[in-house]
């Protein structure tokens, strides 16, 4: 394979189920691992010249990967590409692999608000730029000013807010081979105590409703117009069913969660069962947040 000739760091025949917050995935014959922007400009073109898929990984929060595992190349971002940095008074960059509780506190520490919703998302920026990660009424596109991507030819680009099409859990990266590299966060100033009391505030309100202790991809369903996934799902009586290794969490019915020794067929099964009950009995349709990998 080429691809390990680009003078890249990688890894081969690797597991998926360590790379992702749901501990659950397949082999993998290579992982790329990129220290800066050529490299990752070096990786598309050669998995296009030699006709090789290949998936972005971050933190691995919120998919689903086969048992099967993926067939292709892997580009993982995460402590290799964590650059961070004031770009001006109130515009925070941050790379792609850069967690989003480190680039809390950097913009906490640096008395820069807008940040705080965010503070305990399980992503990186990459991951949270794509699919507009939120949580307590604030959403990634009230911070990004600007992402930086590679193509699917291998060129580096840039779009403005304008031009990033972000709705709920959406933007302009979703379902596309784009690899978001960073991006710029248009921020405000604030006391840092106050934006640490927002941020501690958040969290605990996280960790105490959230089934953090266990593994999972986050929340599994999007959010159906006029309700609410988990109230449903609670509703219909389904709050500690389990298939296997996956339960519907005890703590929060919006997670499927990883008890122990969970493959992907157990995850996918109770998915199935809660759509199928949920829509019979409430007429809502449950739509899965989770990205499926390797189907």
């Amino acid at each position: 394979m080429l691809l390990k000739q680009q003078n890249i760091e990688y890894k081969e025949n690797i597991s998926l189920s360590q790379y992702t917050s749901f501990k659950i995935g397949g082999p993998c014959p290579l992982m790329l691992l990129p220290h800066t922007v050529q490299e990752v400009e070096q990786a598309v073109v050669s998995c296009k010249q030699e006709n090789v898929p290949y998936l972005i990984l971050g933190n691995g929060s919120n998919m689903l990967v086969s048992d099967d595992g993926y067939d292709g190349a892997v580009i993982w971002f995460h402590h290799n590409f964590s650059e961070i940095y004031l770009e001006n008074e109130t515009t925070v960059y941050a790379q792609a692999g850069v967690s989003l509780a480190g680039l809390c506190v950097f913009a906490q520490k640096h008395g820069l608000s807008g940040l705080e919703f965010a503070y305990g998302i399980p992503a990186t920026v990459g991951g949270a730029v794509y699919m507009n990660a939120g949580a307590y009424g604030g959403e990634m596109k009230d911070a990004v000013s600007y992402a930086d991507y590679v193509d699917e030819t291998g060129k580096l680009c840039r779009k403005y807010l304008t031009e990033l099409d972000f709705s709920y859990r959406h933007s302009f990266f979703t379902n596309t081979a784009n690899v978001i590299v960073g991006a710029g966060f248009s921020l405000r100033p604030e006391e840092p105590e106050k934006i640490r009391t927002a941020m501690d505030d958040f969290y605990t309100r996280r960790k105490s409703k959230q089934p953090l202790e266990y593994p999972s991809a986050g929340s599994t369903f999007k959010r159906p117009q006029g309700a609410y996934a988990a109230q449903l799902i609670e509703d219909c009586g389904l709050k500690g069913r389990t298939v296997g290794g996956a339960q519907v969490s005890e703590k929060h019915s919006g997670f499927v969660i990883n008890r122990g020794g969970a493959t992907c067929a157990d995850v996918l099964e109770l998915i199935r069962i809660i759509q199928e009950t949920v829509k019979e009995k409430t007429g809502f349709t449950l739509e899965c947040e989770v990205k499926r990998i390797g189907f």
